[in-house]
């Protein structure tokens, strides 16, 4: 049976081998699919963009303590929240709230409470998350340090990992929501100033901080110890919300709070320990500075 064309053969030269050129093409185009298919060099990942910290957060969510609610800064024994450093309405404050938020009658919360210590934290960080906040500001932890006595002190490693809880339950559920976290306010230095009224002193002995407040006039050695293992205490806990608060790129932690040279005159003439409101206003201007910060 006669054959009907030829096979088809690759290309040869006139040597009889194939074109050196024709290989060539062939592994060029070999590399390419195997590339395309990924089977060749992976690429590197590129590097996950850096939030962006914005000054003008449109709602605010405040937790905290009595500070924050401000305890004693208008009346004996009561909660003056108008005049909270965070939330508060009084234009002679300068509440954060009212500096930033463009409506914050309606946008901004105040979930702390009076006693409140680092264990309750999380609670209000869940109470928080249900209003979706643009930004969250934490004071905590001056009741962690003045207990009935040193002993009572709440130990560093429960408040490091109750604050981590707090901010875990936040960003499992807000992962853009800025945090502005205040130090603890420096307690030794209220006891060296707040000692300076005789009638601070007397009230002070109603059973306020007992653990650096208690026998202000006493400066023997074994209530000099006393007051610094307090003051110690105090330095570990803002170490703690410092390590924490840094390990997240929208949190910003404010020593300044601890450093500020506050006198008499900023505390509560009701109680000599709370914020009166000029010292809630103090703590306002600290807490603006961070926040409006461009860079951390």
């Amino acid at each position: 049976m006669k054959q009907i064309g030829r096979p088809v053969r690759p290309w040869r030269s006139r040597s009889g081998r194939r074109s050196s050129r024709t290989v060539a093409a062939a592994s060029a185009l070999v590399i390419a699919l195997t590339a395309c298919s990924g089977g060749g060099h992976p690429e590197k990942p590129h590097p996950k963009p850096t939030p962006v910290w914005h000054t003008d957060p449109g709602s605010v969510a405040a937790l905290g303590d009595s500070i924050t609610v401000g305890f004693d800064a208008c009346t004996l024994l009561s909660e003056c929240p108008r005049v909270s450093w965070a939330t508060g309405t009084d234009p002679e404050v300068g509440s954060v709230a009212r500096r930033l938020v463009k409506h914050p009658a309606t946008h901004s919360w105040n979930f702390a409470r009076t006693g409140a210590l680092m264990s309750d934290l999380p609670d209000q960080m869940t109470a928080a998350v249900h209003r979706k906040p643009e930004l969250v500001t934490v004071l905590i932890g001056a009741n962690d340090a003045c207990r009935r006595d040193v002993g009572a002190m709440t130990p560093t490693a429960a408040f490091r990992a109750d604050f981590a809880r707090a901010m875990k339950r936040l960003r499992r559920a807000l992962p853009h929501t800025q945090v502005y976290v205040a130090a603890v306010p420096d307690l030794l230095r209220l006891w060296s100033e707040g000692r300076k009224n005789p009638l601070g002193k007397q009230v002070w002995k109603l059973g306020i901080c007992g653990s650096m407040l208690r026998d202000p006039d006493d400066l023997t050695k074994a209530a000099q110890d006393r007051r610094a293992t307090v003051r110690e205490r105090v330095v570990a806990y803002n170490s703690a919300l410092a390590e924490v608060c840094g390990k997240d790129p929208l949190c910003r932690f404010d020593k300044s709070v601890f450093d500020y040279r506050f006198t008499g005159r900023q505390l509560s003439t009701w109680d000599w320990f709370h914020p009166g409101a000029r010292g809630q206003k103090e703590l306002a201007a600290l807490a603006l500075r961070v926040i409006t910060r461009a860079q951390p």
